[in-house]
């Protein structure tokens, strides 16, 4: 499976943005997807995940009521829609995909990751 994420940018404190990634080359119905998110000198970290199916979601603590995450499994997309943005937020940000699983959260339980997309949110 390969990924790609886009959308990233600059945006207010205050401020929403919409990041997507598009999966090519495998079984995209049949995965977990992952969003995580590295800001300089930290630890990749958990946002967010969906199930193969789309009917369950889980997130990180620092993110959850604020950001959304949604798939189409028709056009192999999944969405993260980030609300309320921080400065604590900006990173970049990387998808993720594994076959099935539900509620994984470690950076070694994904498979697949895409390059990334930089979020700037600033003050």
């Amino acid at each position: 499976v390969q990924l790609q994420a886009s959308g990233g940018g600059l945006v207010q404190a205050g401020g929403s943005l919409k990041i997507s990634c598009v999966a090519s080359g495998g079984a995209f119905s049949s995965t977990l997807m992952g969003w995580f998110r590295q800001a300089p000198g930290k630890e990749r970290e958990f946002v967010g995940g969906i199930s193969w199916g789309g009917d369950s979601t889980f997130y990180a603590d620092s993110v959850k009521g604020r950001f959304t995450i949604s798939r189409d499994n028709a056009k192999n997309t999944v969405d993260l829609q980030m609300n309320s943005l921080k400065p604590d937020d900006t990173a970049v940000y990387y998808c993720a995909a594994r076959p099935y699983g539900l509620g994984l959260k470690r950076v070694s339980e994904y498979d697949y990751w895409g390059q990334g997309t930089l979020v700037t949110v600033s003050s």
